[in-house]
């Protein structure tokens, strides 16, 4: 269970989050302060040792959530968080970053969309508890997840899939045709070129006709350079 503590002043606002964050299967609300100090004092207490996530407005009576943010970083305090904010500020944005955290809601904004910020926070806790990941890919799927850079793939194709595609990719250094890719991974030349299509579409491949034989050319594909 993610406990959450939601600091926001205006009272009818807080009210609503609290409300929204206990609609989430997975949360639960481990209180809620209108002030600074009083979020100061939640998390110093031995209860706020077990709150896992912020859910914090920017502007509050007694100072600003980024300043509360770097108060908590000061103390050692690395709880998550979340911004929930009318600032539109960019350099709020960029000190947000700064200062870890995590995601960026905008007021006003609807409870589908706090669910998906939360969903996708709940991923990536999932995605951290081992010790280590196994490759760069895991990495950038792991931040992927949390900033909702990952959109759907098409139907019929599955993330581990592509994984495995990505990882053959990567290693082949003059890259690969459908068919080279489809006997290393065990799979159709069909299949395996709807997965490197995926991937040169979106940037992360290039395709390089390769000449020399009678008719049309074969494409090889070769994992882009950063």
């Amino acid at each position: 269970m993610i406990r959450v503590l939601v600091v926001e002043d205006d009272p009818v606002a807080a009210d609503a989050h609290r409300a929204y964050v206990e609609r989430i299967p997975g949360f639960a609300v481990a209180g809620v302060a209108h002030t600074a100090a009083q979020a100061q004092r939640a998390l110093r207490d031995e209860a706020g040792t077990e709150v896992d996530l912020l859910l914090l407005d920017q502007y509050l009576p007694d100072g600003t959530g980024l300043d509360l943010c770097r108060s908590l970083r000061g103390a050692g305090l690395l709880v998550d968080v979340i911004m929930v904010t009318s600032a539109r500020d960019l350099a709020v944005v960029r000190a947000a970053v700064s200062i870890g955290v995590v995601q960026y809601l905008l007021k006003p904004f609807t409870f589908a969309t706090l669910r998906e910020k939360l969903e996708r926070y709940a991923r990536f806790r999932r995605g951290v508890d081992g010790a280590e990941v196994a490759d760069q890919t895991d990495v950038d799927h792991l931040f992927a997840t949390l900033r909702g850079a990952d959109s759907a793939l098409p139907k019929g194709m599955s993330g581990p899939t592509l994984d495995a595609v990505v990882a053959v990719l990567r290693e082949a250094r003059e890259g690969l045709s459908a068919g080279a890719a489809g006997d290393v991974l065990g799979m159709s030349r069909v299949t395996a070129r709807r997965y490197l299509e995926y991937l040169a579409d979106n940037g992360l491949a290039v395709r390089q006709p390769q000449y020399g034989q009678v008719g049309r050319p074969e494409l090889r594909y070769q994992w882009a350079p950063a």
